[in-house]
């Protein structure tokens, strides 16, 4: 879904906030960064486990784990919020006033995290092991790159999800309506009876070898008069449905509009008819 994914943008520094600390990253704008970002926030809070949580901050889920996992999403004035807490750390994602996406690590307690670095024994020399990370200044080199880590995880996690914004926008251009020399165009409707018969007849199979014509879609339209039948297929050019064979009065359906009827059609047939029934 995010494009950008190796083109993180960490925020200068780590931030303190009574004993807080904190870390942010921004992901650079985006050509549609509200549409992305409702994307991001809807799959994010009803596809992240409790194992993504602990992954993304750089723990493992054992047998004899005892802390709080979850997530959770809120409305500010500044936009919307998504947030997965692991015991004294979170890590989330939220837009600022719909113009940038921002990912932030933040924890109560850095010896949550771990990294190599000397460690003085009662009994013996000091050596270099994998341990707590102290709350010290001298760590603050090393706690800044964990936490921007765990904003790459999250991140990474974020752009392997699947991107429905295309689909989004087409769908906008099916069914809104356009202004077209002086008036409005009015967009698809699936769910009026009579558009449902004119999109049924332009899936016919037949007319996915062939193409179609007028005289094809009157027999299977009843009572639709040639000028009528005429200006429903001017529109539904505009809309992107069908195209024109140059030079020809003979239609095809468009990618778009070959997905846009089918799903239609199935949304109908299978989820609202039966829902009502």
């Amino acid at each position: 879904m995010l494009s950008g994914a190796r083109r993180l943008c960490p925020v200068l520094p780590l931030e303190f906030h009574a004993g807080r600390i904190r870390h942010g990253s921004g992901v650079p704008h985006a050509s549609h960064p509200q549409t992305l970002y409702e994307q991001l926030s809807r799959q994010a809070i009803l596809t992240v486990k409790a194992e993504h949580v602990a992954t993304f901050l750089g723990h493992k889920i054992t047998a004899q784990l005892a802390q709080e996992i979850g997530s959770q999403f809120t409305t500010r004035i500044e936009g919307t919020c998504v947030k997965h807490r692991f015991s004294k750390s979170s890590i989330k994602i939220y837009d600022k006033f719909g113009l940038v996406l921002r990912i932030e690590t933040t924890t109560n307690d850095v010896s949550a995290f771990k990294h190599y670095r000397k460690v003085e024994h009662r009994h013996g020399p000091a050596t270099r092991a994998l341990a707590p990370v102290r709350k010290t200044i001298y760590s603050l080199k090393d706690l800044r790159e964990i936490l921007l880590s765990c904003n790459r995880r999250y991140l990474e996690y974020l752009s392997s999800l699947d991107d429905f914004s295309a689909g989004i926008r087409a769908l906008d251009r099916l069914t809104q309506p356009r202004p077209l020399k002086g008036r409005n165009l009015k967009g698809l409707n699936f769910f009026s009876r009579a558009e449902q018969t004119l999109l049924a007849a332009l899936q016919r199979p037949g007319f996915n070898i062939a193409g179609l014509r007028r005289a094809d879609l009157l027999p299977l339209l009843g009572l639709s008069s040639p000028a009528t039948l005429s200006r429903q297929l001017a529109r539904l050019r505009h809309l992107g449905v069908i195209k024109r064979v140059l030079g020809t009065y003979r239609y095809y359906l468009t990618r778009a509009g070959r997905a846009a009827i089918a799903a239609g059609r199935r949304l109908t047939e299978h989820t609202i008819i039966p829902a009502l029934a």
